[in-house]
């Protein structure tokens, strides 16, 4: 089975990130993938702030992007840029950790300005670590996800589709991956 390990970098718990997320997820179990998941809001600040590489969360959230076949990285989109909660993560992440992973970049954000943050901000750092083959990616409006009293999200029926193309992609991406490794063994 294949693993995928979600990088949330949502500074709040209660974030429209995490509608869209709920709504991948949905697609990667449907898929029988295994799914960890890493809220950076939650990681010692202390930690993310000094860099402290041998922090025990810090350690075992790097061994959970270790052991993951594919990786989802979510961000809001502040400024055109992604969160400072998220950056703060990706500095502790092994210079060629990302490498050899299949890379699904995720960002929401109030105005369609900031579409090509994933682009110009987001992309650039990840290749840095290593990711090699990142997908295009989603990005969503605020006003596309919508938070209910109940505290589950409803989402526009233009990003469901588009989430479910992206879905399908990156599980498709980790199946040739999987495929591709079990053929040179």
């Amino acid at each position: 089975m294949s693993k995928v390990t979600v990088i949330s970098g949502s500074p709040s718990a209660s974030s429209r990130l995490n509608g869209v997320l709920q709504a991948v997820q949905t697609h990667l179990n449907a898929a029988s993938l295994d799914i960890a998941t890493i809220d950076v809001r939650n990681l010692p600040p202390e930690d993310l702030i000094y860099t402290n590489f041998e922090s025990p969360a810090i350690v075992a959230a790097n061994q959970s992007v270790a052991e993951a076949d594919a990786v989802i990285v979510a961000t809001p989109i502040y400024k055109a840029s992604y969160t400072g909660v998220i950056k703060t993560f990706l500095d502790l992440i092994p210079q060629k950790g990302l490498e050899g992973k299949v890379i699904f970049p995720v960002a929401i954000g109030g105005t369609i300005a900031h579409l090509l943050a994933l682009e110009y901000a987001l992309k650039p750092v990840l290749a840095a670590l290593g990711a090699r083959t990142q997908l295009a990616g989603v990005f969503a409006l605020d006003s596309q996800v919508k938070r209910n009293e109940d505290g589950s999200f409803e989402l526009a029926e233009e990003l469901e589709q588009r989430l479910a193309a992206a879905a399908r992609e990156f599980i498709r991406e980790i199946e040739l991956r999987l495929a591709s490794r079990n053929a040179a063994l």
